[in-house]
């Protein structure tokens, strides 16, 4: 009796990957917040590079890639508190951090893929020591323009440009607790304890390094899970699929910030 064998597994390539992202629904000309772990998607031939190419391919020169370069290292040792790290220190870190440079400054546990986009020809980064957002295509210097202090995710910052330019997010290979874009739900969101913290972080004025510092709103991501799967049950132009070794979920933006805001006011 013959008998027939599986299918051997094959490495991802840019090309079997951008064809996995059309097939989830990725087209030419889209906005595309992207949220990815290499890890995830396996063996890549070409690793971190083949995936930007992969996610160029799929979007086309009339597209527009987006990623979170957040910088985690330049917040204020008092936002972090950091148990290892003495409050008597705090005074000589805020004097001795470097003062964020969009060109130079690392991001801090954005994964590779967005740590080589950062660096990638052409990609522009926002102005916010912590959390970044770095554009690459033909929207990304509207996107990136405005990215107020006191506003890192909410109404003046990036998440709001993407959301008025109907951008969609893309989870490669992470769940919907790395989705950014949630956090724009939560400045329009109403609950109860919804408060105000301190931060800063060094910036350069004038030329000149300083430390400036700000109340922010405090954000959570505890129930974005919760959240982004009760929104793929009730909206079919939200879509899952194979990328790679992993599982993907494309979500349109602006219903999901909409749902999302009053999922938040009604459920915490």
């Amino acid at each position: 009796m013959r008998t027939t064998r599986a299918a051997e597994p094959r490495p991802a390539t840019a090309e079997s990957l951008a064809a996995d992202l059309a097939r989830l629904g990725v087209r030419t000309g889209d906005i595309l917040m992207v949220h990815t772990s290499l890890s995830a998607l396996g063996y890549v031939a070409g690793g971190g590079q083949a995936v930007l190419e992969a996610l160029r391919r799929a979007v086309g020169d009339e597209g527009t890639l987006v990623m979170p370069t957040q910088s985690w290292q330049l917040c204020d040792p008092a936002f972090l508190a950091d148990p290892s790290v003495p409050k008597q220190w705090w005074p000589a870190i805020r004097d001795g951090l470097p003062a964020y440079d969009p060109a130079r400054t690392p991001s801090r546990t954005m994964g590779a893929v967005a740590e080589l986009f950062r660096t990638w020809p052409g990609t522009i980064r926002s102005a916010h020591p912590h959390r970044s957002i770095a554009a690459n295509g033909p929207a990304a210097a509207r996107i990136t323009a405005i990215h107020d202090l006191d506003c890192p995710a909410g109404e003046r910052s990036p998440l709001a440009a993407l959301y008025d330019l109907d951008a969609n997010v893309l989870l490669l290979g992470v769940d919907a607790d790395k989705a950014t874009a949630l956090h724009l739900a939560e400045y329009r969101a109403d609950y109860p304890g919804k408060h105000d913290v301190a931060n800063g972080g060094p910036i350069v004025v004038d030329g000149v390094r300083r430390w400036e510092s700000w109340q922010e709103l405090h954000v959570e991501d505890h129930d974005f899970v919760e959240v982004a799967d009760a929104f793929a049950a009730e909206h079919p132009d939200a879509h899952s699929g194979p990328t790679g070794a992993a599982t993907s979920r494309l979500l349109p933006m602006r219903p999901l910030i909409d749902f999302a805001a009053a999922w938040f006011t009604s459920h915490r």
